[in-house]
């Protein structure tokens, strides 16, 4: 799964590595490699893929879920395809709540009570799902884990999982995908090499 994710994500140009010309993250991190997960929602057989991938998790890591919840905006589309496959209810989390109606944060199925699985598309430091798993649980949720497409494997993201009591799980990984990449010889040695130091920068900071 993790071999045939890394693939899927390099045949849709979802993920660039570009240790020479760098990129600028939203959050200002200048980094040799971006991952832009949307692409895979324009592309059906790597979706479906992804999908089926996603719920093959579910099923093993949290059989008991009632509930798939979506991260706004990125891992919205992807509970929806999961949510149908496995004929549960389905709801997003906003990143804050909203400032007119019923200043709802959680929206679609009621969670309070209920066993709820949060879909991400990627996970970087671990942030902004914890925040949306923390939002969930405000709301009377159990959740059982997160499930997302990729990690950078940066290690102050399994320690904040672990603060938070949580678990997640991912269809692939940063080391994976370099594996894949040079196998493919998009990337040599060298590069490999830079795109690793600047994950252990990440993780000192």
């Amino acid at each position: 799964m993790e071999t045939r994710t890394a693939e899927i994500l390099l045949d849709i140009n979802a993920v660039a590595l570009s240790p020479e010309e760098p990129f600028t993250w939203s959050s200002g991190i200048i980094s040799p490699i971006y991952c832009d997960n949307r692409k895979i929602i324009g592309d059906v057989p790597a979706r479906q893929e992804i999908a089926e991938a996603f719920v093959d998790v579910v099923k093993s890591e949290a059989p008991d879920a009632e509930v798939i919840a979506g991260t706004s905006t990125a891992g919205i589309p992807h509970a929806a395809f999961i949510s149908e496959r496995l004929g549960l209810p389905m709801c997003y989390v906003r990143g804050s709540k909203k400032k007119h109606g019923k200043g709802n944060q959680i929206e679609g199925a009621e969670v309070e009570g209920k066993k709820v699985v949060l879909i991400e598309d990627l996970i970087s430091t671990g942030g902004s799902s914890l925040e949306a798993a923390e939002a969930l649980k405000e709301n009377g949720a159990e959740v059982l884990a997160v499930v997302a497409i990729f990690t950078y494997g940066i290690p102050r993201a399994d320690e904040a999982f672990k603060e938070a009591g949580l678990t997640y799980h991912t269809l692939s990984t940063l080391d994976v995908l370099i594996d894949v990449s040079m196998d493919r010889g998009a990337i040599d040695e060298a590069q490999k090499e830079t795109i690793l130091q600047f994950r252990q920068k990440l993780s000192q900071k």
